[in-house]
């Protein structure tokens, strides 16, 4: 079998197979989307090994919305028997490959997760065979390809490989955070979340540093005004509702009582940042609004889909989006694991 593998939340295998197939046609490659509701993974296969590395290319992982995790597929096995399972996934790896480290996952859904010592147990068993094989060096090799192994059930497993500079860093697609005890909500994660996945290392260190200005729009309780200001920013934080007051606390933080969707900066802000919970394509322009005037230079803000067809009203409001903030921004979206029914949306300056 050869064509994509991509792990996405549980229930929204029809949005990825969507986005997979749109984008496949428009590159020219030929196949079709294999997915069942709540599998959390989507297989979009193609005609031969050709087509499915074309569609890599085609397809980059920092491009896609609803894929956790973008692999290229090497095999489905079926029946495999419990008391040896090494045996023919070691037969269905291709001659002479070397792969930089190894993965054993499960999909990241209520029947995937009681699997979970299954792929450890697994994952402790493979590594020592590969490396006698010589597929695995004795040390991880990071600028190798990485061997994933998903079991979709004890007999039933997934073998692809990702290519380390287009794919997720972390197993199942998914950077474990955890709630800081001072965080006024658990939405703090989704920001958290959008700046570790959104933005590259040198970009983090670059667009995110003490002295710079923001708004929160629709701010309270404060969960995105508090990951702001851990990062030191001065803040506007603008909602008619309270804040929590030790966010007021830092210092940093300025409470206007205003609407967000009304109010604006009296000079430009270096990033303003949006979770209002309202029409995606009304965020949309709004968000492109505050380009287009020059109010801010970056932005992260989350588009609440409605419960069809979300992949087109995605592709609507991004490209509604781009129409209107004119000029030429780079945007990059995603379904980020602590998001629910929305996505969220970085947007800067093209350079």
């Amino acid at each position: 079998m050869h064509g994509l593998l991509g792990y996405c939340r549980q229930g929204f295998e029809p949005e990825l197979a969507a986005e997979l197939g749109e984008r496949a046609a428009a590159a020219g490659v030929a196949g079709y989307a294999r997915a069942s509701r709540d599998d959390g993974h989507v297989l979009f296969v193609t005609g031969d090994e050709v087509d499915a590395q074309a569609l890599a290319r085609a397809l980059p992982f920092r491009e896609l919305v609803f894929a956790r995790q973008k692999l290229r597929l090497l095999a489905e096995l079926r029946g495999l028997d419990p008391k040896d399972r090494l045996a023919p996934l070691l037969a269905a790896l291709p001659a002479g490959l070397r792969v930089g480290d190894a993965w054993v996952e499960h999909p990241d859904t209520d029947a995937g997760k009681p699997l979970s010592a299954l792929a450890r147990s697994f994952g402790n068993a493979l590594r020592p065979a590969l490396r006698k094989a010589g597929h695995l060096p004795a040390k991880a090799e990071p600028r190798l390809p990485r061997l994933h192994v998903c079991f979709l059930a004890g007999d039933h497993a997934l073998l692809a490989l990702a290519d380390p500079r287009d794919a997720s860093p972390w197993p199942q697609g998914i950077p474990r955070l955890r709630l800081h005890a001072d965080a006024p909500s658990r939405s703090a994660l989704k920001l958290e979340e959008a700046f570790l996945v959104l933005l590259d290392a040198g970009e983090r260190e670059r667009l995110l540093h003490p002295g710079m200005t923001a708004a929160d729009l629709g701010a309270a309780p404060g969960g995105w005004t508090w990951v702001l200001a851990r990062h030191h920013l001065r803040v506007s934080s603008v909602d008619n509702g309270p804040l929590r007051a030790h966010v007021l606390d830092t210092g940093l933080v300025e409470h206007l009582r205003a609407d967000g969707f009304h109010w604006h900066p009296a000079r430009p802000l270096d990033w303003m940042v949006c979770d209002m919970v309202e029409q995606p394509a009304k965020v949309a322009a709004r968000m492109a609004q505050w380009f287009r005037e020059g109010w801010c230079r970056h932005a992260v803000f989350n588009l609440k889909l409605p419960m069809k067809k979300r992949w087109q009203e995605t592709r609507l409001c991004l490209d509604l989006f781009a129409a209107q903030a004119g000029r030429p921004l780079q945007v990059r979206a995603r379904q980020l694991y602590h998001d629910r029914e929305e996505i969220t949306v970085f947007a800067t300056p093209a350079a």
